[in-house]
């Protein structure tokens, strides 16, 4: 991805909600991308495969997939692209699944439209495909509907389902958000698991640090649509350098038992709202002149560490 930005429309006049923003995910690897809400992750995942919701678009950048532009590519192109090389796993499954088809019509229907086998062998290899991602007793629950199976077995559906078409590249938008402690680490275990086995480049966004220091290579910090500080993600969480990433760290609970938690003051800004420095500037205790005037430029202080913040400028 490089300098995407994606504009929404704010009390009536175009906003950047993501906002010059550059990474890149090698194969086999795991990028995490965190921030609070609002802060532009999933419009960023949703503008990889064109489908951004009514209001947003695309105004510059672009997302490079196997030497294609896929901003450029022909909707044609974007057809064989999306479900088949690149599959999204929603946040939300009791949402993502069609309650009045069964879990193995979903699986069958994908493999079918994306001439990959008949409706005969796409019917057998659901039932492989669920009992590949742990899903129990699956020639029983391939005909079962949506509703009739838990949250956790709903999203495994959704993984096997973003599977079908071995994809070279995943996109988990918040997998585990729904779903119990022991459910998430199920699931992250899963994914894990599943890149190593099939050679996947995973792309796992989520609001939750412990989510990404368990399943992430390398972690990119969004804020108010702007990636923050990059950097692998041992690194980020033993020395992060941007005050945002910081703040983020130090609002984990279970540091000390009895102590109060340490909250970021204010909210994201929305993208109407955004000053010409620096967007965190307003709720920044390390702020120094030039930060609410000036946008930090990117600064490598450190091999593979890239931050945007006026206190590490090179």
């Amino acid at each position: 991805m490089e300098h995407l930005t994606v504009t929404v429309e704010d009390g009536g006049r175009p906003a950047p909600a993501v906002n010059d923003v550059s990474f890149s995910v090698r194969p086999g690897e795991a990028l995490g991308l965190v921030g609070e809400s609002g802060s532009g992750k999933s419009l960023t995942a949703l503008a990889i495969l064109r489908v951004l919701p009514p209001g947003a678009r695309v105004s510059a950048g672009r997302v490079v997939f196997e030497g294609a532009d896929l901003l450029a590519a022909s909707e044609e192109h974007l057809q064989r692209v999306r479900g088949a090389r690149i599959a999204l796993v929603f946040q939300e499954p009791s949402t993502a699944l069609n309650p009045v088809l069964t879990v193995g019509r979903h699986i069958a229907e994908t493999l079918v439209v994306h001439d990959r086998v008949s409706w005969r062998e796409a019917h057998d290899l659901a039932v492989d495909l669920l009992a590949s991602v742990s899903v129990p007793d699956a020639p029983q629950r391939v005909h079962d509907y949506p509703h009739q199976l838990s949250g956790g077995l709903r999203q495994r559906v959704l993984i096997a389902l973003a599977l079908a078409c071995q994809p070279t590249l995943l996109i988990a938008d918040e997998p585990t958000t729904a779903l119990d402690a022991t459910i998430q680490r199920e699931i992250l275990d899963l994914l894990h698991e599943l890149k190593f086995q099939r050679g996947l480049s995973l792309l796992l966004i989520s609001h939750d640090l412990g989510v990404l220091a368990r399943a992430a290579d390398r972690v990119a910090v969004m804020y108010a649509g702007r990636v923050v500080e990059e950097a692998p993600t041992r690194r980020l969480f033993t020395a992060p350098l941007h005050p945002y990433t910081q703040g983020l760290l130090a609002a984990i609970p279970g540091a000390t038992p009895g102590s109060r938690l340490r909250a970021i003051e204010g909210s994201v800004p929305s993208p109407g709202t955004v000053g010409p420095g620096c967007a965190f500037a307003p709720r920044c205790p390390a702020r120094v002149d030039g930060c609410d005037t000036v946008a930090p430029a990117v600064s490598a202080p450190a091999p593979a560490h890239r931050v945007r913040c006026h206190l590490h400028a090179s």
